[in-house]
């Protein structure tokens, strides 16, 4: 399809979509279609300028060992397509990065924001490859390449229903660095050639933090009412139908009064709903004790100290048809974790972390009885813990393949050969 074909679908298709957007709250639109621009200084001599894209928070958090690895050698642009991407960005990488916008798609808009930016090499982390910045960034000689990558199942198939348009902007990346053998298979299977392939694994266990404590974590649960002599299960990022799961599975496993639970859901427009499936539950958002046997964590930022509190971690959004959450922080905090098995989004650090023994994925019906056998056998929780955090430490070090691959495709490094071969 020739770009400016191209150009015409995508305004066929935001005409069509609209009543959807439209609903909701966006910003930066002078900034999508690159009218507002990144505030940059000419290039330093010697010093190359490297482009790193992340979609949203998970992607922006993932870049927090990269970007370290490649400032002490290049000029660093991070960019981010959603407004709480860039919010995370800018708090992570504002004092050392440049960080922007991505633009849409649009011919123009990528024009315009490639003659600003002039990268001289682009990581696009875990996949987002758009067509028009793709082509662009080729006909400027400017090496792309896709870092963490992952290609879900369920991403796969859709991209294999438009393949005959979007496998050439595959074909033509420099590089695909993917977190494990099935991803490179589905990168290969979409137009990369598997000599642009490796496999460096996911970055995720490098930001993965292994604590044994974390600050706050006492304060609240004073000021909700946790009562720390007995056991707490503290379920993460939680999805419609998963507190009334966790709930009734509680009760069937301990009865009533015998365990505490505490949700936290994904979504903060869920908060209500989660509320309404833990009957009288304490709301954190309420600031007021209130000792009990349920416990919602209706804010944002404090789910690290909940499962800091934990003696035994349940990731949501893995238990009905939400494809999972990622359960590194919790097992990094020394805790037990259970998980769904709705995981594909998270399935290359779910099989790395069950093959160890540091998780345990559970069916939705044994979900009582898996909650308490693992809360009857303290010793098999240290145990599982120990596991995952020995292959979190496994398979750290993706950051700094990715550094070298991206420095090297940058002109920064000696031309002897792809760094990750």
């Amino acid at each position: 399809m020739g770009m400016n074909a191209l150009d015409l679908v995508y305004g066929c298709v935001a005409l069509a979509t609209a009543p959807w957007w439209m609903r909701k709250a966006r910003s930066g639109w002078g900034e999508r279609f690159a009218r507002v621009l990144p505030d940059l200084a000419p290039k330093a001599p010697g010093r190359p300028r490297v482009l790193l894209h992340a979609v949203s928070v998970g992607e922006t958090n993932a870049l927090r060992e990269l970007t370290p690895l490649l400032t002490r050698e290049a000029e660093v642009v991070v960019t981010a397509s959603t407004d709480t991407g860039i919010s995370r960005a800018r708090e992570l990488f504002g004092t050392t990065c440049v960080v922007a916008r991505y633009p849409l798609d649009a011919s123009w808009s990528v024009r315009r924001f490639l003659d600003r930016v002039q990268p001289d090499a682009v990581g696009l982390v875990e996949l987002e490859i758009w067509p028009h910045f793709v082509r662009a960034c080729r006909e400027r000689g400017v090496p792309v390449a896709v870092i963490n990558g992952r290609l879900s199942e369920r991403s796969f198939r859709g991209y294999r229903r438009i393949s005959r348009w979007i496998s050439p902007s595959f074909a033509a990346l420099s590089a695909a660095a993917v977190q494990d053998d099935a991803y490179a298979d589905r990168f290969s299977a979409m137009g990369v050639p598997r000599d642009r392939i490796a496999v460096t694994g996911s970055m995720k266990f490098d930001t993965a933090r292994i604590e044994d404590g974390v600050e706050g974590a006492d304060q609240l649960a004073r000021e909700m009412g946790i009562d720390r002599s007995r056991p707490l299960i503290v379920a993460g990022s939680t999805g419609p139908g998963e507190e009334a799961l966790l709930r009734q599975a509680c009760q069937e496993a301990f009865g009533v009064g015998a365990v505490q639970l505490l949700c936290a859901p994904r979504k903060p427009e869920r908060f209500d709903d989660a509320a309404g499936a833990l009957p009288g539950c304490a709301r954190r958002s309420a600031r007021q004790a209130r000792p009990g046997d349920l416990f919602l964590l209706d804010t944002i930022g404090e789910l690290r100290k909940a499962y800091a509190l934990a003696d035994l971690a349940v990731v949501g959004r893995s238990f009905y048809d939400l494809h999972g959450s990622d359960p590194i922080e919790p097992i990094g905090l020394g805790k037990a974790a259970v998980i769904g098995p709705s995981n594909s989004d998270f399935a290359e650090i779910v099989r790395a972390l069950a093959g160890a023994g540091g998780l345990l994925v559970c069916e939705r019906a044994a979900l009582a009885r898996t909650l308490g056998d693992l809360l009857g056998d303290a010793d098999r929780r240290r145990a599982m813990a120990e596991r995952g955090r020995e292959c979190i430490r496994l398979f750290q070090g993706a950051s700094a393949r990715h550094a070298e691959l991206l420095l090297w495709l940058a002109g920064a490094r000696p031309t002897r050969g792809r760094p990750t071969e």
